[in-house]
């Protein structure tokens, strides 16, 4: 029996079938609700198409062709991705404005007989609340930044941490970016940062999941990730938490970035050209020694160098601006397993510690 569409300007109170979202590639990419699936009744190229018609010809003709164009692909995802649902089916639908095109998808899944619950306003809606979420949310929580210069094995540490059940709002996973200049993940490929309001979404999906009982572990970062920043609230908070900073001897920083870091030893043409970003700042002189090393194959000396006149300067510039609150400091004389189990051992205790006072 035919289902009217429901609509809903709160859609994150409900749990649905699936989330689908029917704007195009494009739109998708920018930003999208976490989890949400892609399917466009009008692509990249057909929205340029209509959109042109709209401007040049007249909106009656953009109509049309844009009716005949959002059909054909309703009839494809039809075939294609609906087939198999059964009745019980309850997706939420949602496109720029919560116009056209969702109420277009919505009209004909509900003429199977399905439930389906419209986003009144669209992304536009979903974005609103992203914006003002992320302005409120961060000050509920308590947060321990944990600090160290570069090489020191934080984020590893914060990881091992998640592992045994910490909070950790690992930024640099949600980023995509390891926080410094040679710090872009890398895989078969360097993988792209999301958009920011994309690093936004996924940020506060992470932050809805913790529990304000416990603390909420983070690393020593910038404001800046990478192209990607930091929420104002957010950043505020961090930077008037306590902190916990790591001391790692210089030897076993070199050892563990040449372990964390093969790709660049694998693609010295990448690590060359990014050196060569640092020109301005430190001279033609330095960067020919950091070449030099690299044709070499120089790769201690080049980390050791790279540590000592660009990183821990950096960093302690950073901790005297953004990270004075420490409170507990650890040395640990290398990086090997036993010496990280000691560490998590006094972190996972702190972090008790922290909740029992709450």
């Amino acid at each position: 029996m035919p289902s009217t569409p429901v609509y809903t300007q709160q859609p994150w109170l409900e749990t649905y079938s699936e989330i689908i979202d029917v704007r195009s590639e494009g739109e998708f990419a920018e930003d999208h609700i976490p989890g949400a699936i892609n399917l466009p009744v009008l692509n990249n190229e057909e929205r340029a198409e209509v959109g042109t018609i709209y401007k040049q010809v007249s909106p009656f003709t953009a109509r049309k062709v844009g009716a005949a164009l959002v059909y054909k692909n309703l009839s494809r995802h039809l075939r294609e991705h609906f087939a198999d649902k059964e009745k019980d089916y309850r997706p939420l639908v949602y496109c720029w404005r919560g116009g056209q095109r969702s109420n277009s998808m919505a009209w004909v899944l509900g003429q199977i007989g399905w439930r389906v619950t419209v986003i009144e306003g669209g992304y536009k809606t979903y974005r609103a609340y992203v914006r003002e979420q992320l302005a409120k949310l961060p000050l509920d929580f308590t947060y321990q930044v944990l600090c160290g210069k570069t090489g020191s094995g934080k984020t590893y540490i914060l990881r091992q941490m998640q592992q045994r059940g910490a909070q950790v709002l690992d930024l640099e996973n949600l980023a995509n970016h390891r926080g410094s200049l040679l710090g872009e993940e890398w895989h078969d490929k360097p993988l792209a940062q999301p958009s920011q309001k994309y690093f936004e979404s996924l940020l506060l999906q992470q932050i809805q999941s913790f529990d304000s009982r416990f603390p909420v572990w983070v690393e020593s970062e910038s404001n800046k990730i990478g192209q990607v920043y930091v929420p104002k609230s957010l950043w505020l908070q961090m930077k008037q938490a306590s902190c916990v900073e790591i001391h790692v001897p210089t030897a076993a920083r070199v050892e563990f970035l040449l372990q964390q870091y093969p790709h660049l030893i694998e693609h010295p043409d990448v690590l060359q050209t990014k050196l060569g970003y640092l020109k301005v700042r430190y001279g033609k002189k330095k960067i020919s020694q950091w070449y030099q090393a690299i044709a070499q194959q120089a790769w201690g000396d080049l980390f050791q160098d790279l540590l000592e006149s660009h990183y821990d300067p950096t960093y302690t510039h950073s901790m005297q601006r953004d990270f004075h609150n420490v409170k507990h400091e650890f040395s640990l004389p290398d990086l090997s397993d036993t010496s990280i189990a000691k560490l998590l051992n006094a972190l996972m205790t702190e972090s008790v510690a922290l909740s029992s006072k709450k």
